[in-house]
């Protein structure tokens, strides 16, 4: 068998007064994720940094990106484990993206900008990536779809056509129904492509009652025996911070593609889906 562990984190916004702080609320967390070959972090969970910015000015998070590449990157290494580091806004020449990072235990460091932006998003100056592609390491084959990015079948049929075992998730939704909507999509992706998903929840109240997180992280599978019938391995509680965990076999998942109940990959007839 050829099995991944994964670690999912829900993270929850925390009053900070130092970058320490922050790095402090990671380490905890990562110490919850021992053994696992991958850890994975929601999105735009660096929005705890606002603590640290005058007038909680969201748009100026792209100031910390150095200390988190230097804090993932050593972390990374230290534990031997490659960690999804959520997602976190950046600038580069002079535009934003929200840009998640997997870190490797080589140091290597494999990098995704988000193609498909929520509406709130370009408002808030972020522009969207323009690249969809998998990531080759010595686990699995994996893909990033973050949080409105799964909402769109094409960006997972993408992935999953390139390769991809598993996608992850890193997500930030505000309120129920965006939750619901990412949840589900999340879930529709892991049965049409017959690949695990890892939803990663961002949640809590931060400065801005306004924008606090909704969610309930989860580790999901196709719905097909020996996995469990609702597809769903793991699972945390609702808007509350803590880490849940999931054993993958990808040994498995390309038996039930090929000898599979419902083989939904196998039996796409694409010559019928042009426009």
């Amino acid at each position: 068998m050829n099995i991944v562990k994964v670690s999912c984190v829900q993270f929850a916004y925390k009053p900070i007064s130092g970058f320490e702080d922050f790095e402090s609320n990671v380490e905890n967390l990562l110490n919850k994720a021992k053994g696992s070959d991958f850890v994975v972090f929601p999105e735009t969970f660096t929005m705890e940094l606002q603590y640290l910015i005058p007038n909680h000015d969201i748009t100026r998070i792209h100031e910390f990106t150095e200390q988190y590449l230097e804090l993932f990157t050593q972390l990374s290494k230290e534990r031997k484990q490659y960690i999804v580091a959520g997602s976190h806004n950046t600038k580069k020449n002079n535009k934003q993206y929200n840009t998640s990072y997997m870190f490797c235990p080589d140091g290597q460091i494999f990098e995704h900008s988000k193609t498909h932006l929520f509406p709130l998003e370009p408002f808030l100056g972020v522009s969207p990536g323009d690249t969809i592609e998998i990531f080759q390491t010595k686990k699995a084959k994996v893909g990033i779809a973050i949080c409105y990015e799964i909402e769109f079948p094409e960006v997972v049929r993408i992935l999953t056509l390139k390769g991809a075992e598993i996608v992850f998730c890193p997500s930030y939704t505000i309120g129920e129904h965006g939750f619901w909507r990412v949840r589900h999509c999340c879930q529709a992706r892991a049965i049409e492509n017959q690949i695990y998903v890892v939803h990663s929840c961002m949640v809590g109240t931060p400065p801005i009652p306004e924008m606090a997180g909704w969610g309930r992280s989860s580790i999901l599978s196709p719905c097909e025996d020996p996995w469990p019938p609702n597809g769903v391995i793991a699972e945390a509680k609702t808007n509350t911070e803590m880490v849940i965990h999931g054993e993958l076999d990808l040994e498995l998942l390309h038996k039930k593609r090929e000898n599979g109940s419902a083989t939904t990959l196998k039996d796409r007839r694409p010559e019928l889906y042009k426009n």
